[in-house]
């Protein structure tokens, strides 16, 4: 009988909306979701990060400092939540591998650098089980963007012999792999195509009682404005070429505010989201050529209009979630920190070079023994 190796990932997103905690048992075939759980944010420290990721921020490093001991208590806690409403054996748990909260993401510039927070000491401390974090930095070092990194584990998992497939994850943020069939001479590849829920998010708590927009109903109940659509969609991130990464830092209520003016009052709220969801399809749908199988994993998975706006766009492609292909769509992301553990802790590369623009393959990861 083939020996599983189980770890546990941590991914707590651009979307805010909790902590994904999941076990991921590893062997010969592939990797098996063994047990997942949703860990909340309280309100006060999601408020915060809020506050916190807005370009405007002005506070301190002991805010900065107690964000990140904070966090790091959030993610142990998930951990150990699991560890006892699944009755796991923790000593079969070889290592965790957490993503931590990007607090901001600035791959470009003189001094580039991605900081996600949630101290990693605390979790090896209060779980007793190695933990792995800080997985973007080496890439970072490297000359690449440090993101996206999900990618890797895509191409891993769920490349097809004859068919191009391009998997879409919609958080916060959009992003792409890019899966050409073994016969072709491409390579994966992948990059972020830019707002995922992030804006849809954002502007129904604006407006509404609700922090997310469900199935995009009140999308579906306004008018998309053609022409502040085609001016969104002259945002220069859009036209850049890959590698390519961006954030909720760049693409938030500011920059809309900044980019549309006056306009963006005149407008119904509901029209305005509509038009945001259109923004999303559109910015995605460009860049999915010669495309046989689109697969979408994420929150995104939940909105139909935006699927169905997906699939407008798309109409010779094939669109599904990637629960057709054996993996939650609601989980991948927390799967892949997991992998990309048992990468590190392996001495195994955990990066596309093609993806992310580092200068080669590298280990990511900075270990925390238990």
């Amino acid at each position: 009988m083939a020996k599983i190796d189980y770890y546990i990932g941590l991914m707590s997103g651009t979307s805010l909306d909790g902590v994904d905690t999941v076990l991921v048992g590893f062997d010969q075939l592939k990797p098996t979701l063994i047990a997942s759980y949703v860990h909340p944010i309280e309100s006060n420290l999601r408020e915060t990060l809020l506050e916190t990721i807005h370009p405007e921020w002005k506070g301190t490093l002991v805010d900065i400092g107690t964000l990140n001991q904070k966090l790091g208590q959030l993610f142990a806690d998930a951990s150990c939540a699991l560890i006892k409403d699944k009755n796991i054996d923790k000593n079969t748990i070889t290592a965790i591998g957490s993503h931590g909260q990007t607090l901001w993401h600035q791959p470009l510039g003189e001094h580039p650098f991605s900081l996600q927070l949630g101290d990693a000491s605390i979790i090896a401390e209060q779980t007793g089980i190695t933990t792995i974090a800080d997985f973007r930095s080496r890439d970072v070092a490297a000359g690449g963007q440090g993101a996206p990194l999900v990618p890797a584990f895509h191409k891993e998992l769920l490349s097809h012999p004859n068919k191009n497939r391009v998997i879409l994850n919609v958080g916060g943020i959009s992003n792409i792999t890019i899966l050409p069939s073994s016969t072709s001479p491409l390579m994966a590849s992948g990059f972020d195509t830019g707002p995922g829920n992030g804006l849809l998010d954002a502007w129904i708590s604006k407006h509404q009682t609700s922090s997310y927009d469900k199935n995009g109903d009140w999308a579906k109940s306004g008018s998309i404005n053609e022409t502040l659509l085609e001016l969104l969609l002259s945002e220069p991130y859009f036209s850049l070429p890959s590698p390519k990464s961006t954030g909720k830092e760049f693409f938030n209520l500011t920059w809309l505010e900044n980019f549309i003016g006056d306009q963006l009052h005149q407008e119904k709220p509901e029209d305005i989201q509509a038009t945001l969801t259109e923004l999303t399809a559109k910015s995605i749908s460009d860049n999915v050529i010669d495309c046989d199988e689109l697969y979408i994993c994420g929150g995104g998975t939940h909105n139909s209009y935006l699927i169905e706006r997906l699939k407008h766009y798309l109409p010779d492609t094939e669109i599904d979630s990637t629960a057709k292909l054996g993996i939650d769509p609601d989980w991948m992301e927390a799967m892949a920190f997991a992998w990309l553990a048992k990468q590190a802790h392996e001495n195994k590369t955990g990066n596309l070079p093609l993806v992310t623009g580092a200068s080669g393959e590298r280990i990511l990861g900075a270990i925390y023994p238990a």
